[in-house]
């Protein structure tokens, strides 16, 4: 570190480019400038980054090269250094800003950089978490820095050097549509059982990102690894501090932010998680609504009508129960009725009205769903070997030690002896929450049918064509039957379309019921003709993520200065 902060006083000259003698031509340099850092009494570290200008160079293949000084992107790390990278083209952009991919000379890799236009009107929080977080299922911020897009406006983005990840579920999940298949139920196990860790990591730290969907779920095709990105919208949720309701993709939105609770928790992370984990059993979004309302529509066709306690679990303020009796539509009907009693224990345990009867992610991990991961020297499709699943940090080990024995498979229990309590039973799992439904996964998980479940060694998936679009057909559902792999002994459970089954359905005069329910202490929640109240992020109510600025609005009225403050939590 002592080294690269003497570097500062170094001729600017003398460190351009030293690893690349085939440059010719410069265009500009910039004078380096000493990143400073101060501690509140708070415990924070506000840290004063400087804006950086990017230097531009010809190779002698013609080749753009673009140099700048970038901070690093660890913990407790604040020091800066010269990157330089080629070939900067636009993969996605959106209401959050753009991202580029481009090629890091000095570590000879892909990378993506993310540019963030920074409103000096909120705080920003997105930095400041990925620099605090360090996973194996989420994507790892390397290098970090500021510029001026337009230096007459002002202007201010973030640039965040990201790895490179090439593809997202989404894009797994639109590549089977087309081809009128369905993703291979180990892949589902796969990706949904990373990102439950995922979740179980930044929620030990209190942390919620609040906009998990397919998009925000970065695969690698060929090792199955997946990875967390955008926390764009996450923030630390303190217990008594008020939150956003209007937050997180509509389609995967939590009911208690449809009934515009602001004290949530984040297990509106794990109902996110469950729509997700539907949508790759059916191929297509559970609940689709046009709107804040229709949403809300649409899980009650399935989950049925709240009942006022469960109403006062998501949102103690809402007092107007005034809704049409719907009554659930069964589990069964929704995926089929051979559907495995795993699947739909787990997902009845993801789509739950109570918040607090969600399971916790690290719980999750552990359920029989699961279990054929935990096969000593299992592979994937393509022949693979797994991804590392169970290489557990101590802080990982430490969020509930009573489930390590169920956490580590039974052959990796000698590598993690001293963080295992027991690992007699299932027991260990019971907790003051939810120990009605511990009971149930053990019977789940020890019937004969789950045992079935579990000694299947592949997953292969056949599916009616929709046209390759990833849209919810009424009169398609999903039934399930058993077929024999003539290359494997083993069963391998195979998904089929079929248009008899029923589908659930709800009148439009209890729509409009449901709608004009909607409202708490005389004020109306939303609407299917207006914007809601409780959206007091400006935007309209679409799939994009709202950016987590809307939360905190800062009252400075400082003039504009060639710096960004950045608040960093210890």
């Amino acid at each position: 570190m002592d080294a690269n902060m003497n570097e500062d006083n170094q001729d600017p000259n003398s460190r351009m480019m030293k690893f690349d003698p085939t440059v010719l031509v410069v265009s500009h340099i910039r004078t380096t400038s000493r990143l400073t850092s101060t501690v509140t009494n708070s415990s924070e570290s506000i840290i004063n980054y400087p804006i950086q200008t990017i230097q531009c160079s010809i190779a002698k293949n013609g080749v753009e090269i673009k140099t700048v000084q970038a901070s690093v992107g660890k913990k407790n790390q604040y020091y800066t250094k010269d990157i330089s990278y080629t070939n900067e083209k636009m993969i996605g952009n959106g209401s959050f800003g753009v991202v580029y991919q481009a090629n890091l000379l000095e570590e000879n890799e892909v990378i993506a950089i993310k540019r963030v236009l920074q409103d000096r009107r909120f705080k920003n929080r997105e930095l400041s978490i990925m620099i605090s977080l360090d996973h194996c299922n989420i994507v790892k911020l390397k290098y970090f820095f500021y510029t001026h897009q337009n230096q007459q406006k002002g202007d201010i983005y973030l640039n965040l050097v990201l790895e490179f990840i090439p593809d997202t579920v989404s894009k797994v999940a639109r590549y089977y549509v087309r081809q009128g298949t369905k993703i291979p139920m180990i892949m589902i196990k796969l990706y949904m059982y990373q990102l439950f860790r995922a979740l179980a990591y930044i929620h030990s730290l209190g942390i919620c990102h609040r906009d998990i969907k397919p998009q925000n779920l970065l695969v690698n095709p060929i090792n199955g690894v997946l990875k967390l990105c955008d926390f764009g919208s996450a923030k630390h949720l303190v217990r008594g501090e008020m939150n956003v309701s209007y937050i997180c993709s509509r389609y995967y939105r939590a009911p208690e932010l449809i009934f515009g609770a602001t004290d949530y928790t984040t297990k509106i992370d794990v109902w996110s998680a469950g729509c997700v984990f539907a949508e790759l059993l059916l191929g297509y979004p559970i609940f689709s609504g046009e709107s804040g309302v229709d949403q809300l529509v649409e899980i009650i066709k399935i989950l049925g009508t709240p009942s006022k306690e469960q109403i006062k679990r998501m949102n103690r303020n809402y007092t107007e129960f005034k809704f049409p009796k719907i009554t659930p539509h069964p589990w069964e009907k929704v995926f089929g009725a051979f559907t495995p009693t795993e699947i739909i224990d787990l997902i009845s345990k993801l789509l739950e009205y109570t918040p607090f009867l969600r399971l916790d992610p690290l719980k999750l991990c552990t359920h029989c769903f699961f279990d054929e991961l935990r096969i000593p020297n299992y592979r994937l499709p393509n022949d693979r070997e797994l991804p590392p699943l169970f290489d557990f940090t101590e802080q990982e080990l430490k969020i509930a030690p009573e489930l390590n024995a169920l956490l580590i498979p039974q052959h990796l229990h000698s590598q993690y002896s001293e963080y295992i309590i027991d690992s007699n039973s299932r027991d260990l799992i019971d907790s003051t929450t939810d120990l009605e439904h511990t009971l149930a996964v053990d019977e789940i998980c020890s019937s004969p049918k789950s045992s079935n479940a579990e000694s299947s060694r592949a997953s292969s998936t056949s599916v009616g064509n929709n046209n390759g679009n990833n849209v919810k057909n009424p009169s398609q559902t999903i039934s399930i039957g058993q077929s024999s792999s003539p290359s494997s002994s083993s069963t391998t459970t195979r998904f089929s379309l079929s248009s008899k089954q029923q589908q659930p359905t709800i009148s439009s005069s209890s729509s409009s019921s449901i709608s004009k329910a909607m409202k708490t202490d005389q004020t109306e929640i939303v609407s299917s003709s207006t914007s809601s109240a409780m959206q007091v992020a400006s935007g309209n109510d679409n799939l994009g993520s709202i950016s987590s600025n809307s939360d905190t609005v800062t009252t400075s009225t400082a003039k504009s200065v060639p710096s960004a403050t950045v608040k960093i939590e210890q």
